[in-house]
């Protein structure tokens, strides 16, 4: 583990997140309250109250956000979009155990709105990877067909596909049967 289990959780959702827009799966899977109420069972959050219009802007804005940090191309770029983010949220560092997890730390209050708890947890998240030098695991996957984005927690940082199942296997065959049709001639 590169992170602490939190942290890595955070960063799942944030790729989650930004691989529900149409931009990087091809369709909107934020289109509406069910398409964010799937996403918020989808990753666990705990704590989250009745889901509204405003949370849904939010989300989306957030969502474009997060994206652009992994588009940054550089570490002041990152840093920079990664400060907006955190500093528009009140942050209440706090320990936590829920749902049978040793402590960790969340960085929004108790109740707070699904932005706020976004804002703050994953915006940490990703600064983290910053602070520790790591911003090249934010990538986008390979696949030249494949918009979507990931997190290369492989300790190699060898990991090049969103999906190792979809892109990685479909990009393996395509490469498999290139060699082939070489080989035929």
């Amino acid at each position: 583990m590169i992170f602490t289990h939190d942290t890595e959780h955070a960063l799942a959702v944030v790729v989650d997140l930004i691989n529900t827009g149409a931009a990087t799966s091809g369709a909107e899977r934020l289109g509406g309250l069910p398409g964010l109420r799937a996403f918020v069972e989808r990753n666990s959050f705990s704590d989250v109250g009745e889901l509204t219009e405003a949370d849904l802007l939010r989300v989306l804005d957030l969502r474009a956000r997060f994206h652009e940090v992994f588009r940054a191309g550089d570490v002041p770029s990152a840093v920079k979009r990664i400060n907006e983010i955190v500093g528009e949220v009140r942050t209440t560092p706090h320990l936590t155990d829920h749902d049978g997890y040793d402590w960790h730390v969340h960085f929004f209050a108790p109740g707070a709105p699904l932005g706020e708890h976004l804002a703050a947890d994953c915006g940490m998240a990703l600064a983290y990877v910053v602070a520790a030098g790591e911003l090249d695991r934010l990538r986008t996957c390979e696949a030249p067909d494949c918009a979507r984005v990931l997190v290369d927690l492989s300790r190699n940082r060898c990991r090049r596909y969103c999906d190792s199942r979809t892109c990685g296997n479909r990009m393996h065959v395509a490469a498999y049967r290139a060699r082939q049709r070489e080989a035929a001639h």
